[in-house]
């Protein structure tokens, strides 16, 4: 099938953006400029996979323009040979086709390799912060088969041994590309320890995933900051250090508050804080960007709104439903931290909704 003129003009206007910023950074005035030269060879680069596409492109319609003029005219075995190289043509732009609309909804931030994840307990009391240790317990066994780094930044225990909150951050290759579909409420459905009459209770508990900030993408200025220092303390008394190594970090201008705790060493605490604040920052400098893009297209694609209800985990049935797609998948193996298919599942719907947008 023929590629769909809006996808060619996509990809056209990357191509001539790519040969202006090759015109552009070879004028001796902008190469000598620290500023301007590496984000403008920064963005020429992200436009070289497009403009290698757009030329093999003509390179293919042409050929396929000169195999149809010689179908027209030719006969016998030229005619055969001029069918079969037409045929060929038809297949390589099928393929080309792919591989455009891919380069066309690539996201560079999807390339990022460390996320921080934050999991608290929803409605559901003590069984709430149960199902919040169930869903790190889940994300730690997933890590593991993707041989991806887990540290854990951060927890609030509860009495019963979940946690009411807990903070850890992944580093791996597609980390942020598949983890960023955890983001939203999760609901898990079963019969608590502590049901006496076998009756099945709805708990929740919410996961957000931010992608890592570099110190050089979110500018934070130290007046901007609140510092505050505290005993760290646990459930029943436990983990208490007898010096304020525990941190509270306030963003002023934003109102974003950070806490840390989880090291014994108040440096180590603050050096975490602002890896979290960073991240949780740059998190809504993005969602404001993309709220921008969207309104602009009048379509949302991938928003990872935390608001949003992303998936139940049915116990009595066995069943884990993500309410993103139409098919459920095995509780066991889900909680077992087998979720690629899931996560592959969803990035397939996120691509298709992406082409649809463009």
């Amino acid at each position: 099938m023929p590629i769909v003129p809006a996808i060619v003009e996509k990809l056209r206007e990357h191509a001539e953006r790519h040969r202006e910023l090759t015109a552009e950074i070879s004028r001796p005035e902008v190469a000598s400029d620290p500023r301007r030269f590496p984000d403008l060879l920064k963005e020429r680069g992200s436009l070289d996979r497009a403009a290698e596409l757009f030329e093999r492109l003509q390179k293919l319609l042409s050929d396929r323009e000169g195999a149809e003029a010689m179908l027209e005219d030719a006969d016998g075995d030229i005619r055969e040979m001029a069918v079969e190289e037409l045929a060929a043509l038809v297949t390589a732009e099928d393929e080309l086709d792919g591989e455009i609309k891919a380069e066309l909804v690539h996201d560079a931030d999807l390339d990022r390799n460390k996320v921080i994840v934050e999991i608290r307990a929803g409605t559901g009391g003590d069984e709430a912060t149960l199902f919040a240790g169930d869903l790190f317990r889940m994300y730690t066994r997933f890590c593991e088969t993707q041989r991806w780094k887990i540290e854990l930044m951060d927890q609030t225990e509860s009495e019963v041994g979940g946690f009411k909150e807990i903070v850890f951050g992944v580093k791996g290759a597609g980390a942020w590309r598949l983890f960023r579909f955890e983001s939203g409420g999760h609901r898990v459905q079963r019969v608590p320890a502590t049901e006496t009459q076998g009756r099945i209770h709805t708990s929740a508990a919410t996961v957000a995933v931010l992608p890592e900030a570099e110190e050089v993408e979110v500018d934070i200025k130290d007046e901007d900051l609140r510092i505050d220092t505290m005993r760290s303390s646990g459930p029943g008394g436990q983990s208490v250090n007898k010096t304020s190594s525990a941190v509270r970090i306030t963003h002023i201008p934003t109102g974003t508050v950070v806490s840390c705790q989880d090291e014994k060493s108040q440096h180590k605490n603050r050096a975490k804080g602002m890896r979290i604040l960073r991240s949780r920052l740059y998190d809504a400098q993005a969602a404001e960007k993309h709220a921008e893009r969207a309104a602009a297209r009048k379509e949302q694609v991938g928003t990872g709104d935390r608001s949003q209800r992303v998936r139940t985990y049915n116990w009595p049935q066995n069943r884990v439903s993500d309410h993103r797609l139409s098919d459920n998948f095995s509780l066991e193996q889900v909680v077992g931290g087998k979720l690629l298919p899931v996560l592959a599942a969803l990035e397939e719907r996120d691509r298709e909704l992406r082409i649809q947008a463009l």
